[in-house]
């Protein structure tokens, strides 16, 4: 027995968006369109899918246990009209990549350059955004692929696999910084001094780990190159990708010593199982994630 895509895609965006109404707004479909297609689901699985009696649909212990088999069916999908896409050879005219100041990416360039024999006549276009800004991009079809720090949990629609790479931070300020004094820092002085931090379009300031929020006011930067400059003028301490601070800050800054720190973060690949990838963003794709072709 063969099941619509469709009712699969809106089956999970139900149990991530937690109604019916705002899974028809994120698949562009009427509500109506929506609870038809997980009728006609349930009725061809012979489960029920979700408890209808609160306010809110609720997963029943049979959905808990579709939901698995479904993600695994729209990955094998995604992976499929991937597999055409590159096939086909309909090379995409431009392709367009998220990147994040967070990570250096010293293998990304060893493929940039591969894609670049590979693919001669691509237009490539490279835009930098953080957390859900990037998320945001590859939700709209404005970008591709996108490569960040990996987040806790993304969008049903939203493909990702952690690769080989790592993000490195530490906490900087600025020399003349109170701080910058100590050869020891713990997090009770951390929460005497302004905190720094990434702030998106998207979302409010964004949590880093268990740090302390600052006494002070927070101040906030969509990016952290403006995050890093803000620290060397003296306005708070920050999170920062230890790379960055080495390649750019030009001496301004003091690294922490703070118990636990720095810390690496994990790197995400990401892409939009809505908006089918050309044979280029396929290719770049499946060679991020070895054992994906």
């Amino acid at each position: 027995m063969s099941y619509s895509p469709e009712a699969l895609e809106a089956f999970v965006q139900i149990n991530a968006l937690g109604s019916f109404s705002a899974a028809a707004r994120r698949l562009g479909k009427r509500q109506s369109t929506i609870s038809e297609a997980i009728a006609r689901l349930e009725i061809d699985l012979g489960l029920e899918l979700f408890d209808r009696s609160a306010r809110q649909p609720v997963l029943t212990e049979a959905g808990k246990a579709m939901l698995v088999r479904v993600e695994d069916i729209l990955c094998a999908t995604d992976r499929l009209q991937r597999t055409a896409a590159r096939l086909a050879q309909g090379i995409e005219p431009r392709l367009t990549l998220v990147l994040s100041d967070a990570n250096q990416f010293a293998e990304f360039e060893v493929r940039m350059g591969e894609l670049d024999t590979r693919f001669p006549d691509l237009e490539l276009e490279c835009v930098f955004a953080e957390h859900g800004d990037a998320v945001n991009l590859i939700q709209s079809g404005r970008a591709c692929l996108g490569l960040l720090s990996a987040q806790a949990s993304y969008p049903p629609e939203i493909g990702h696999a952690t690769i080989a790479e790592c993000a490195d931070f530490g906490l900087f300020v600025g020399h003349k910084h109170p701080l910058a004094a100590f050869e020891t820092v713990n997090y009770v002085q951390l929460d005497q001094h302004r905190a720094l931090r990434l702030n998106t379009l998207v979302e409010n300031a964004v949590p880093t780990d268990d740090l302390p929020a600052g006494n002070c006011s927070q101040w906030s930067a969509p990016n952290y190159l403006l995050l890093m400059d803000m620290a060397a003028f003296g306005f708070g301490w920050s999170a920062l990708p230890r790379w960055l601070v080495s390649g750019y800050a030009g001496g301004r800054l003091k690294e922490l010593n703070v118990p636990g720190w720095p810390r690496s973060s994990a790197v995400d690949v990401i892409w939009s199982r809505q908006h089918r990838l050309g044979p280029a963003g396929a290719w770049l794709l499946e060679t991020l994630i070895p054992g994906w072709a």
